[in-house]
């Protein structure tokens, strides 16, 4: 009895759903995809940091503030983790991820502008990511962009 031939085999290319996850197509993590993941978790550890710093030694001062700072540093680090995995949940995390940073960024920003009250001091977030260069305000959109690139193959219906 001979084995059946495989794609490789016969030169044709698979079916993107009977590819198992972590495969050709879930491709998030290789390419410029290890970029982003790299920007990512640069943004995870300084934003930890800061936060870490602010609520340590002046949390009185702007508690708001500091709390959404340690807020983003976790947002941060589950897109950087979510990113870095393979799989249909993962890929699910990091969308949620990347839109929670994304509303964040967005709302954060705009009540930093219309109400410095309560903003008296900056997080990664306020004016929309002015003090990093607006980069947090361009990354959940480079973010969704890719991971829209990159999302899994729709899972085939049971074939009866």
């Amino acid at each position: 009895m001979t084995a059946k031939p495989s794609h490789e085999d016969i030169g044709t290319t698979p079916d993107p759903a009977a590819v198992p996850a972590g495969t050709a197509r879930d491709t998030r993590n290789t390419g410029p995809g290890r970029l982003l993941i790299a920007v990512y978790a640069v943004f995870a550890i300084s934003a930890t940091a800061r936060a870490g710093y602010q609520i340590l030694t002046k949390f009185s001062e702007a508690p708001v503030a500091y709390l959404l700072s340690a807020f983003a540093a976790v947002v941060y680090l589950v897109a950087t983790v979510s990113l870095a995995k393979a799989g249909r949940t993962w890929f699910k995390v990091s969308v949620a991820a990347v839109l929670v940073e994304l509303v964040g960024v967005l709302v954060v920003g705009a009540l930093s502008v219309f109400d410095s009250v309560n903003f008296p001091h900056e997080t990664v977030w306020s004016l929309f990511g002015r003090g990093y260069a607006f980069i947090p305000l361009l990354l959940p959109i480079l973010g969704l962009i890719w991971l829209y690139r990159r999302r899994p193959a729709p899972k085939r219906a049971l074939e009866s």
